[in-house]
């Protein structure tokens, strides 16, 4: 890791700090902190609080994404090179937006349109579809059940399926936000987001079976 190659995902790990110092003079005392699937504010808290969003998302993902590499047992995440810093870019970049999409919504006292996040999600199914395919066995991205993690043939064809479902369920998902209203929007979310996570958890127990019979 060179400071030079980790200067921009500082930066965008700094922008909703940036962006909360910026606005604070003209935050109320008691901001929103909740809403409900509608789009409804349920919760007010001091806006003090507001804080803890910018340190929860990009921050805390940017310090593992440090952390986790080197106390990896079998120093595997090291050896996946650029697709571990570009994973690592992504997740940041994401978790910062979502970060300035919050701070906006709790200045301006509206949610907008919750289907915005629910949009952005699908967008980083996609993504994770697209690399699923291509991420070696390891033990912090990824389908990690006991059974991939055992066999290198399970974890294979367990991502080659995970990241077809991602990416087709990371479509339906971005769609579903962009046409249908905000309820229904948020249930086709849980559902694809059931699915993806299911099947190939399943298809690993079954794939691994199938491997130890055979062997």
């Amino acid at each position: 890791m060179t400071l030079k190659k980790e200067l921009p995902l500082i930066g965008i790990v700094l922008l909703p700090f940036l962006y909360l110092a910026y606005i604070w003079n003209q935050l109320p005392e008691k901001v929103p902190m909740h809403w409900n699937i509608k789009g409804e504010v349920d919760r007010y808290g001091e806006k003090i609080e507001l804080i803890i969003i910018p340190i929860l998302l990009p921050l805390l993902v940017y310090i593992i994404f440090l952390v986790v590499p080197k106390i990896d047992p079998k120093n595997k995440l090291n050896n996946m090179g650029n697709k571990l810093q570009t994973i690592k870019f992504i997740l940041t970049t994401f978790m910062s937006i979502l970060a300035l999409f919050i701070l906006y919504t709790a200045k301006n006292e509206t949610y907008a349109n919750p289907n915005y996040i629910v949009l952005l999600v699908g967008v980083l199914y996609i993504i994770f579809g697209n690399y699923f395919k291509t991420i070696k066995a390891n033990y912090f991205i990824g389908i990690r059940t006991p059974w991939t993690l055992e066999n290198e043939t399970v974890w294979k064809k367990t991502h080659q399926l995970g990241g077809k479902l991602w990416f087709a369920g990371g479509i339906i998902v971005v769609i579903s936000s962009l046409i249908l209203a905000k309820g229904m929007n948020f249930t086709i979310f849980l559902t694809i987001t059931g699915i993806i996570i299911i099947i190939p958890i399943i298809y690993s127990y079954l794939i691994f079976k199938n491997e130890s019979r055979t062997a």
